[in-house]
């Protein structure tokens, strides 16, 4: 394949990504800009293994086939619930594989390059290295947290801001004595020592972070996989990887500004780790004893949903878990049938990752138009006759406007106790995944429906 044919093809794919950003902005056309995104991927990896590719065939080929063959299986298998830790554990892939390729062309690099030219090479190397390791490091501990193999309570060390600023410093001298090294053929020693220091500084990073900003921790590393993507086209001399790179590397950073405006969140805190909570006291995660809830049947849920004229229902990551989404779809059909007015509420972190919830309700061919943001609808809850809270716990916590020593503080929630009645429905009071507990379940005006949430909906569309 000639270079001229390579360089469209590469046009081609570039134009297909930024339609496929375009496409997964909004919920009706998302499906859209998959396909639009897996036809660049194709068009770009053809070119690249048809004209970019000289030699090694068969290594490549026999690599194709089982990552391939890897990700398809995994494709096919995973859950809903498990693609958040999914997409973490994808995330440090990206990662590895800035640390692989541009330790093989540090060690390449003095046949190639000379003077000035290896000095930027250097330097793009070091770079792409460094985010690289912090994106591979990062994203493991984030998929522990997310998939329950490391506790979701943020780990606050002594000095945290002060031993990441030492880290910063350690690397910066670093990659100096790395270049100078490097022009005399050695600055393998900079370079390891470096890995190690930015491998613990992804892990601190992503630790100091509570469970109930998981979300943004996610958006975040997909913003670092970006750039390490990008920092190996350059190292690679490759336009198409440094496009795509970019792309996803600010589409995550705007994401992640945007979520962090929604939560009340501070964006440059969480580039740099954690949200500033130095004063923050983790919960035990124990069921504080706040008095007595109040529990109602599937049967009672039906007939006050059956009264009422305004309901809001708030899903969260216990319908994912429950699989609930095709049964509260049809309870919403059915309350719409009665002229009762649904709507949903989501808020920006419900789930483990940004746009969960969307997901699952667009799965369940949940009308987009009663489908809305957080702040387009907490004002209404003192007009809401139900707010029916399917698995969701931290995300209508009342202590995140009221405890400023809580995980959760400051962190805006959907005020559903100011409505006439909120239906909790929970397996048990056990606490969120921020490990408080919630004063919500103890008020007046709400009642719990315990049990599985997929089951509980089918009895009360029954009832209904």
């Amino acid at each position: 394949m000639s270079t001229g044919i390579v360089t469209v093809a590469y046009i081609a794919a570039m134009v297909l990504f930024i339609l496929a950003l375009n496409g997964l902005s909004n919920q009706e056309t998302a499906r859209k800009g998959n396909w639009y995104g897996i036809s660049g991927m194709v068009i770009a990896l053809f070119a690249t293994v048809l004209g970019v590719v000289t030699n090694n065939y068969i290594e490549l080929m026999i690599a194709l086939l089982v990552g391939g063959s890897i990700g398809l299986l995994v494709a096919k298998r995973v859950q809903m619930t498990e693609i958040p830790e999914l997409i973490a554990i994808l995330h440090s892939l990206v990662g590895l594989a800035a640390i692989m390729v541009g330790y093989a062309n540090f060690s390449d690099a003095s046949s190639h390059f000379s003077g000035i030219d290896l000095t930027i090479h250097d330097i793009e190397t070091y770079v792409g290295v460094l985010i690289g390791t912090i994106t591979f490091s990062g994203s493991i501990t984030a998929f522990g947290k997310l998939s329950g193999r490391i506790g979701s309570k943020p780990l606050i060390l002594p000095g945290r801001h002060t031993f990441n600023l030492v880290l910063l410093v350690a690397v910066t001298w670093l990659g100096q004595q790395f270049v100078v090294q490097s022009a005399v053929g050695s600055g393998v020693l900079p370079l390891v020592i470096m890995i190690a220091l930015a491998l613990v500084f992804g892990v601190h990073m992503v630790m100091a972070i509570g469970g109930a900003d998981m979300p943004v921790v996610i958006s975040m590393l997909n913003s670092y996989s970006g750039w390490a993507a990008a920092a190996t086209g350059f190292m690679l001399n490759n336009d198409l990887l440094i496009v795509i790179g970019a792309l996803v590397g600010s589409s995550g950073a705007i994401l992640s500004y945007i979520m962090c405006k929604a939560m009340n969140r501070n964006f440059l805190s969480v580039i740099a780790g954690g949200f500033g909570g130095g004063n923050v006291k983790a919960s035990s995660g124990e069921v504080q004893d706040q008095g007595e809830v109040l529990t109602i049947s599937a049967t009672e849920t039906a007939a006050l949903l059956m009264s009422a004229k305004e309901v809001m229902i708030i899903p969260g990551y216990g319908m994912a878990v429950a699989k609930a989404q095709q049964i509260v779809s049809e309870l919403t059909s059915k309350l719409r049938e009665k002229d009762i007015n649904v709507r949903f509420a989501i808020h920006p972190v419900a789930g483990r990752m940004p746009g969960q919830m969307n997901v699952l309700l667009a799965e369940a061919k949940v009308p987009y138009d009663i489908v809305f943001e957080m702040d387009e609808v907490n004002d209404d809850f003192s007009q809401v006759d139900v707010s029916l809270v399917i698995g969701a716990n931290d995300i209508v916590n009342p202590l995140a406007l009221e405890e400023p020593n809580s995980p959760i503080a400051g962190m805006p929630v959907l005020e559903c106790w100011h409505g006439k009645t909120s239906i909790v429905l929970k397996r048990s009071m056990a606490t969120g995944y921020a490990g408080v507990q919630n004063p919500l379940f103890f008020k007046e005006n709400t009642q719990m429906l315990f049990g599985d949430a997929k089951d509980t909906l089918v009895e009360v569309v029954a009832a209904l």
